[in-house]
């Protein structure tokens, strides 16, 4: 009598519904806690959701894609409701600011307009420029805070020692950055373009120690600087970690060198987020703030020495997902304060992530400012 086999064809037929739930359970599997670190590093009732934060945290410290994130420090309504950094890195840690020192800068600015020592829509007091007939002497304080001076400027150039801000920061311009930076002819007409320039920020910054001195010597003009910038912002506002650096020149480095925690980095956002006022205090108008944030004539993602959440020249926003109204100081290597007034938040990443590689972190912090409601 023959042997008869086990037929094979019924587990075939049966396979692909075998597969099927296997890959049912697989897409209903709940996604892997948060954590430990990330969990400790949320407070209990941090306006969202707990563990949604701490994954999102635990994103920016262990993605690849995020790395290296130094710092994370988050404020909902001025209290830190998550704070977490890397190995050696710490609440005491001074960050370099790269550009988000532009920002700062403006609202010196901003302040010494409203004391009456400057003039938004005048030229400028560049003593080079008041030759006669130098077309460079028509630029204003607007034109330089919104980008717009027309300076011939080649930033973050290839070779990056033929670019403007390394020359003037790290080689020939080291020792007088502001001569450096209003020494370049115009290319453009004053106010008629756009242009991302590190060299406008120190002839602002110029401008300032030129406001409030008329000595030329460098320590007496990095004194003055130092002792505005602490007692009419810094020391109001409690940063009290925060570290300009000078040039040999005495003027400020102001698009490029302030140092500071990533706490202190946080209360500056929550400074902007209220519009200039600390504890009912307003330490620069209101309506400065608001033009900081306003896009200019030239540029729909930039205001006044400062980013923000519009499409720019190439159709994208920085902070996808969030609020148009959202506003940022963005520095080299990703440095990041995010303010969101909708959301009653300030986010701060601060970190090392080179040129190209943002975007997976711009997206990662606009995920967290939509954890929270709005209102």
């Amino acid at each position: 009598m023959p042997v008869r086999r086990p037929s094979l064809i019924l587990p075939l037929l049966a396979l692909p519904a075998l597969i099927g739930c296997s890959a049912e359970r697989d897409a209903a599997a709940p996604p892997a806690p948060p954590s430990a670190a990330s969990l400790k590093a949320v407070a209990e009732n941090p306006g969202a959701s707990r563990t949604e934060l701490a994954r999102s945290l635990d994103t920016l410290f262990t993605d690849p894609a995020q790395a290296e994130t130094r710092a994370v420090v988050i404020l909902r309504d001025g209290r830190i409701v998550a704070e977490r950094y890397g190995p050696g890195y710490h609440e005491n840690t001074r960050f370099i600011s790269w550009s988000m020192a532009k920002t700062v800068t403006a609202v010196m600015i901003g302040q010494l307009v409203a004391d009456g020592r400057l003039r938004l829509d005048e030229p400028v007091p560049v003593p080079t420029w008041q030759r006669p007939g130098d077309p460079r002497g028509e630029i204003t304080l607007r034109q330089l805070l919104q980008m717009r001076s027309g300076l011939r400027h080649t930033e973050a150039g290839d070779p990056p020692y033929e670019s403007d801000e390394v020359r003037m920061l790290f080689l020939d311009g080291r020792d007088a950055m502001a001569a450096y930076a209003e020494a370049p002819p115009l290319e453009a007409a004053p106010g008629s373009r756009f242009e991302y320039s590190s060299a406008t920020t120190v002839i602002l910054a110029d401008i300032a120690a030129r406001a409030l001195t008329t000595s030329q010597d460098p320590a007496e003009r990095a004194r003055v600087v130092h002792d505005y910038l602490h007692t009419r912002l810094f020391g109001p506002i409690g940063m009290a970690s925060m570290v300009p650096e000078f040039d040999s020149a005495g003027t400020l480095i102001g698009g490029s060198l302030i140092h500071g925690t990533a706490r202190d980095w946080a209360k500056f956002g929550e400074f902007m987020r209220n519009r200039g006022a600390v504890d009912g205090a307003q330490l620069v108008p209101s309506a400065w703030i608001d033009f900081m944030t306003t896009p200019s004539p030239r540029s729909t993602n930039y205001g006044g020495h400062t980013w923000l959440n519009r499409p720019g020249p190439d159709g994208t926003v920085q902070w996808p997902g969030a609020p148009a109204s959202v506003f940022s100081l963005n520095g080299y290597l990703g440095q990041y304060v995010v303010i969101s007034r909708d959301h009653r938040l300030v986010v701060v990443r601060l970190g090392k992530t080179q040129d190209g590689q943002h975007e997976p972190v711009r997206a990662a912090l606009a995920r967290i400012i939509t954890l929270f409601p709005k209102g």
